[in-house]
């Protein structure tokens, strides 16, 4: 698998995750897979999507579920898609990778696609990995730039280096990291062609028990254009309320070190980038940094001066938190 991707890694002091344009002339023929629940498009798709457009050509959706016509009607209007394959089944309601896999596979066999994209989420790396595997190719993950048809660019080593590689695979598979790409437009005019996925294997290898989903009156980390970050400089997790009031204040979402994955920004977190990103008693460790430094405006908020998360910040303040959250917070209330 390895033989059939090169590297040439490029190291920076600070990886710089810059967009890159690129437009095969129309050579392209893509499969866009279309992640969604409870009838709406991921938001990773729209970036995909974005990503797919710059190889030139076409993009075709994929869209499998149990009841998948809202989102059909969805993706009919967003920028870049020529056509819509729909693959209605039970089976696929929960986005099963043991059934999209051989879906994936069936419906590249029959149409011949050169790639096929979706988002790096914990969806899509659960999926491509497995339908590369079973069309004996390599999958290119968590890309952030497209150089050809077959030349992406990718972060390694939490971001500190960046690698551009070359797939020789006629099939290239590839999940787009979502904060690298603008999401995709929508139209109000749906004027794209409809036709049914192919049929595919379903193995019945799994069954779908349940899932527990951690709800929140806060904004979604993955989408908030403000977030706040607490680090272990907070002590624990009773402080976060110092955050909780400011974020109120500002409409921001909150990344509580101290609680469940879900509301984690870093490497085996969350990857942000919002507007406005405020670290608060963080030092700046790599696996932090890799999940936050597209943001648009860092803020650092430490009473160490050479903690290194002011060499990232656009802002920083050398304070005790427990001083200047409470200053802030009240000054905003003014």
């Amino acid at each position: 698998m390895f033989a059939a991707t090169t590297s040439r890694i490029a190291l920076q002091a600070r990886a710089t995750l810059a967009q890159r344009f690129y437009a095969t002339g129309g050579t392209a023929n893509t499969l866009l897979y279309v992640e969604h629940k409870d009838g709406q498009i991921g938001g990773a798709t729209l970036n995909a999507l974005t990503a797919a457009n710059q190889l030139g050509g076409s993009v075709t959706a994929l869209i499998a579920g149990d009841a998948p016509e809202s989102v059909v009607k969805q993706v009919s209007k967003l920028t870049g898609i020529s056509k819509i394959l729909t693959a209605k089944d039970a089976a696929y309601a929960n986005a099963l990778p043991e059934d999209i896999a051989p879906l994936l596979v069936a419906t590249q066999a029959k149409y011949g696609f050169t790639h096929l994209f979706t988002g790096h989420t914990a969806v899509g790396k659960n999926i491509f990995p497995r339908a590369a595997a079973l069309m004996d190719v390599a999958a290119v993950s968590d890309i952030t730039g497209i150089e050809g048809d077959d030349t992406f660019v990718r972060p390694i080593y939490a971001g500190n280096a960046i690698a551009t590689v070359k797939s020789n695979d006629k099939i290239k598979i590839v999940t787009v990291r979502g904060t690298a790409f603008e999401a995709a437009a929508s139209t109000n005019e749906a004027n794209v062609e409809e036709e049914a996925a192919p049929s595919a294997d379903k193995p019945s290898l799994t069954q779908w028990v349940g899932e527990e989903i951690v709800k929140s009156d806060r904004p979604d980390l993955n989408t908030a254009k403000r977030v706040i970050s607490g680090g272990r400089g907070m002590k624990n997790g009773a402080n976060f309320t110092l955050l909780y009031d400011l974020a109120d204040k500002m409409g921001a979402a909150v990344d509580a070190g101290f609680v469940d994955n879900s509301l984690q920004v870093g490497q085996t977190g969350k990857i942000v980038a919002p507007e406005l990103y405020v670290a608060v008693g963080i030092s700046g460790a790599i696996q932090h940094l890799a999940g936050m430094k597209d943001s648009k405006t860092i803020v650092a908020i430490n009473k160490d001066a050479d903690a290194p998360i002011f060499q990232v910040a656009d802002y920083g303040l050398v304070e005790d938190l427990f001083k200047a959250i409470p200053e802030l917070t009240e000054k905003i209330d003014k």
